[in-house]
């Protein structure tokens, strides 16, 4: 069992993982050996709060398919076991952001000082810019 946060938890025999050529680093074994993890994984067989599926298919966008199949590609290291546990933990990091709810935003309003300071700034830039054209001299 991976353990996702403190309500979830997924089954590892619910992840497929299959090896498949890859390109990258590898030298002439990128043509021989099938290094990259392609790690499948049905968000069907868990069971999401409806906003966190709701973000879950925000975060993982092209990666998620039609069906709720989420699909990883690995291949950043040559060997199939580094691979194997990169697209493990890529599946793991994707599903902790997905469970977390953001903050809501409570809209404050500027206090009266800031006010006073911001307006305190645009009349000295105002002063400033007006100071930099022709001085007419009136004779």
């Amino acid at each position: 069992m991976l353990r996702i946060s403190r309500d979830l938890a997924i089954d590892e025999n619910d992840i497929e993982i299959s090896f498949v050529r890859a390109s990258g680093p590898g030298g002439q074994n990128v043509n021989k050996l099938s290094t990259s993890a392609q790690l499948r994984f049905d968000t069907s067989r868990i069971t999401l709060p409806e906003d966190a599926a709701a973000r879950l298919a925000r975060l993982a966008g092209q990666r998620m398919t039609k069906n709720g199949v989420i699909v990883i590609q690995a291949e950043r290291f040559r060997t199939q076991e580094r691979n194997k546990a990169d697209a493990i933990e890529r599946l793991v990091t994707l599903l902790r952001e997905a469970m977390v709810r953001p903050k809501v935003r409570r809209p404050t309003k500027p206090t009266f000082g800031s006010k006073q300071r911001r307006l305190e700034g645009k009349k000295i830039r105002s002063d400033v810019k007006a100071g930099r054209g022709a001085r007419r001299f009136d004779d």
